[in-house]
């Protein structure tokens, strides 16, 4: 397939909400988020208003529009999941105990999120192997439009976490873009997304900088990505 015909036009997204936590990995039981959008959550608010298999988004830039301010919230979270194997073994005798006590498995949190965010998202898609005859870069890209438009999501697009739930709005091709916090940092190793072109899907890290309020994005296949 043409590379042109492979790639759509870039679109840009805004999105904002009252919190935010793109969670840190290295921190096993607190969760502090990082000081910006992953590329990865970005991507997540993307497949939450159209994915398909015969399409992949890339994120290239993240734009930050409001200050970086924090907010530490102390709460309570269940520490155990239903096992699968307890499900099986309950489906195959007809009865089973698949219920968790919240007053014995709870456990109190602190985390660490960002408050009153808002960023531009840029990317594109691409078609992917995945994609039948019939598919083609205008298709989804009008879908997008389409659905961004009206509001349209399969599920609720979220900041990090599913309780922080994200707005969003299209910046159209020649709409002038709001002005970006000028704000300079390194912002270190960050998730970028995971791999799963591999047998055992990999986890991989870029080294971050946000320059004048915008984080540029490196591709997944990069010399500058370590996993």
């Amino acid at each position: 397939m043409n590379e042109l015909k492979n790639k759509s036009e870039p679109f840009r997204l805004l999105v904002w909400g009252r919190n935010a936590c793109f969670t840190r990995p290295e921190m096993k039981v607190e969760r502090v988020s990082y000081d910006v959008m992953t590329p990865s959550a970005a991507r997540g608010i993307l497949e939450a208003i159209l994915w398909k298999p015969a399409i992949r988004w890339r994120v290239t830039e993240i734009d930050l529009l409001n200050p970086i301010r924090w907010e530490s919230v102390r709460r309570n979270e269940v520490g155990e999941v239903i096992r699968t194997g307890t499900v099986k073994t309950a489906m195959k005798r007809g009865r089973g105990n698949l219920g968790i006590y919240i007053e014995k498995e709870r456990q109190q949190r602190a985390g660490l999120f960002l408050r009153d965010v808002k960023y531009i998202i840029h990317a594109f898609l691409e078609i992917t192997k995945e994609a039948g005859d019939s598919d083609n870069v205008v298709k989804f890209q009008e879908m997008f439009l389409r659905r961004v438009q009206k509001g349209q999501c399969f599920h609720r697009p979220y900041l990090g976490c599913r309780e922080f739930a994200a707005h969003f709005k299209l910046i159209k091709k020649y709409d002038q873009l709001p002005e970006l916090l000028d704000e300079t940092r390194d912002l270190g190793w960050m998730l970028l997304d995971m791999d799963y072109s591999k047998e055992a899907p990999e986890t991989c890290f870029f080294q971050a900088k946000l320059e004048k309020g915008r984080l540029k994005v490196p591709l997944l296949e990069s010399r500058e990505v370590r996993s």
